[in-house]
């Protein structure tokens, strides 16, 4: 198993936080990460087009692949696609059960169902795609700068420990 995430940096701001944290040490991670001063934005390159040399070795060793995106919004809500329905109705009970809002997005672009999709890119040729929503984000650090992505908060940990359990 993987955990990507392809966005990450200050691209899509504490998704690459929480991808390692996910995976922790017995997991493989790979993380896109946006380092520049500003305009982070600029290297964002969609999940249906993402074909970093390094990334895609990984997924080609990997049966399952998990992928940690940033949703805009403001909500506090975690947004699951993929083609790996039984890994994410798996996912979603979990972390309903640690109080996390779970939908699907009404935007096809940010459901994961192309097959030329990242996430299900793996051996089985269906993964995960977890959108977070920024305000859920936001909850998870003190703050989404690099500074504040430093001090993961109490409902960081209960969603790395849901998303751990339904993975195992």
């Amino acid at each position: 198993m993987v955990i990507v995430a392809p966005h990450g940096g200050a691209i899509e701001p504490g998704t690459s936080e929480i991808a390692d944290a996910v995976a922790g040490e017995d997991l493989s991670v790979y993380a896109f990460e946006g380092l520049k001063a500003n305009h982070n934005g600029d290297l964002h390159i969609t999940s249906t087009r993402f074909d970093e040399p390094r990334c895609i070795a990984l997924l080609e060793t990997s049966v399952r692949v998990v992928t940690i995106h940033g949703e805009a919004s403001d909500s506090e809500i975690v947004y699951l696609g993929g083609c790996d329905t039984d890994t994410g109705v798996r996912i979603e009970s979990f972390l309903k059960a640690h109080r996390f809002s779970v939908l699907s997005h009404s935007n096809p672009e940010l459901q994961g169902r192309d097959t030329s999709n990242i996430c299900n890119r793996g051996q089985s040729g269906a993964g995960v795609q977890i959108e977070i929503a920024r305000g859920l984000r936001h909850c998870f650090f003190a703050s989404l700068d690099s500074a504040g992505r430093k001090k993961p908060t109490q409902r960081f940990s209960e969603f790395v420990v849901a998303l751990r359990q339904a993975l195992e």
